[in-house]
């Protein structure tokens, strides 16, 4: 069943001040650190998720006038207008954001893929576990899953595998069976590395392989 929204909302709120208390134990030169994110410090995606937090449907389309449909260029500005010098101004700024119910023109499941797979991208590598109810995770990765990578989405990284939560049970398309935690499957699906190892099951190398492409052809 998918979450209402007021749910999504709710578990969009916990995960920022989740993501804010684990970033404020890291060092000052873990920000720095590259995120999962190419191209993108770990402070790059902290300032990212505060423009987002920050963006409504009309401050969007006025960041996609401005940067000439330009998806990239869009996301570039923001992290520039939100990026403090002092990472922990940063932080704070994306504290007091956290009760915020701001969205582009999108569906609002992007909010748990956003609130989620950025979560990740900055947890991994700096060893952090994350902590996610299982409903967003599965709402994120459903979305995920019907939408093409074009539009943000993972549809032809899972074409051909069936994918099965060891959490649930629970099996998503046809194909070479892939098992894996569905916050693994939702990471690999939205385009970040995640090891072989994390999977079993036939297709797992060729989920593996897919996740570390930043693009389908």
């Amino acid at each position: 069943m998918a979450l209402g929204k007021n749910e999504v909302w709710a578990a969009v709120r916990e995960e920022r001040l989740r993501l804010a208390d684990d970033l404020g134990r890291i060092t000052p030169a873990d920000w720095e650190r590259a995120s999962l994110c190419p191209g993108w410090s770990i402070h790059d995606v902290l300032a990212h998720l505060l423009d987002t937090a920050r963006t409504g449907r009309a401050s969007f389309v006025r960041s996609m006038i401005v940067a000439r449909g330009d998806f990239d260029r869009a996301n570039a500005d923001g992290i520039a207008r939100c990026k403090d010098p002092d990472p922990a101004r940063t932080l704070a700024e994306f504290r007091a954001s956290a009760d915020l119910r701001r969205t582009p023109p999108a569906n609002l499941a992007t909010r748990l893929v956003e609130a989620i797979v950025h979560g990740e991208d900055v947890r991994r590598p700096l060893g952090i576990s994350g902590d996610y109810p299982a409903p967003a995770v599965r709402g994120a990765l459903d979305y995920q899953l019907r939408t093409r990578v074009s539009f943000g989405g993972g549809a032809e990284r899972a074409a051909g595998l069936r994918l099965v939560s060891a959490d649930s049970g629970a099996a998503r398309g046809a194909g070479s069976e892939v098992r894996g935690t569905e916050l693994d499957l939702l990471v690999a699906v939205s385009g970040r590395p995640v090891p072989v190892a994390a999977f079993d099951g036939p297709g797992a190398e060729l989920l593996a392989a897919r996740s570390a492409q930043s693009s389908i052809q």
